[in-house]
């Protein structure tokens, strides 16, 4: 006697749409969380005040990078991992010699290089020496023998019989100053991790809907 069992519908064909249907809702949900997550971190830099150009180096990759798949990820990362990394932890910034931090005063202008400009490349710029001075309360001072030029710079003067002259703090010097925090990418990060088996969801849904 031979028996045969003929199961409709197709259970195989069926179990292999839905591990289709469950790869496409898991890569879709871990690319709309990964993005929601970058335009988060974005706009909590620029809301910061840390600017655009800062804000656009959050960038986010998916994995796999072609395709479907149930062990879908998004990894968010920064360009500038290290200033981001500042702004997070608040950390606290001492000088690399052991002595002091120089902190330009808007007087000093700015870096060539972009950037805090540093004593020496100001000294080399503008062609003026600097003076230390202690202060027993508050910080301690670098100055200059100038003027002050329409923007507010310290520059040479050009006057003869020093009209105009005056002494002019170019940075502060501090033992150590602890950087502010301003972001908390940590909670971004949470919220997104949080919402994404609602997102695999949805997405499963929506496809069988299609």
């Amino acid at each position: 006697m031979k028996l045969k069992i003929d199961i409709n519908p197709d259970i195989v064909a069926m179990m292999q749409a839905e591990i289709a249907a469950g790869e496409k809702a898991v890569s879709a949900a871990m690319r709309e969380a990964g993005n929601g997550l970058k335009s988060a971190w974005r706009t909590q830099i620029t809301g910061a005040g840390l600017g655009t150009r800062l804000g656009n180096s959050i960038r986010i990759t998916s994995f796999p990078k072609s395709g479907d798949s149930l062990n879908a990820a998004a990894l968010v990362w920064s360009k500038a991992p290290v200033i981001i990394g500042a702004h997070d932890t608040g950390p606290l910034i001492r000088s690399k010699n052991g002595f002091w931090l120089a902190i330009p005063t808007p007087a000093a202008g700015k870096s060539l290089k972009g950037g805090r400009i540093t004593p020496v490349e100001w000294e080399r710029r503008t062609g003026l020496r600097l003076r230390f001075v202690y202060r027993r309360r508050g910080p301690s001072l670098l100055v200059a023998e100038g003027r002050l030029n329409t923007k507010g710079r310290a520059v040479a003067s050009r006057s003869k019989t020093g009209r105009g002259m005056a002494t002019v703090p170019i940075f502060l010097l501090v033992p150590q100053v602890r950087l502010r925090k301003r972001l908390n990418l940590a909670r971004d990060a949470e919220r997104a991790v949080d919402g994404v088996p609602g997102l695999i969801v949805a997405k499963w849904v929506e496809g069988q809907l299609r």
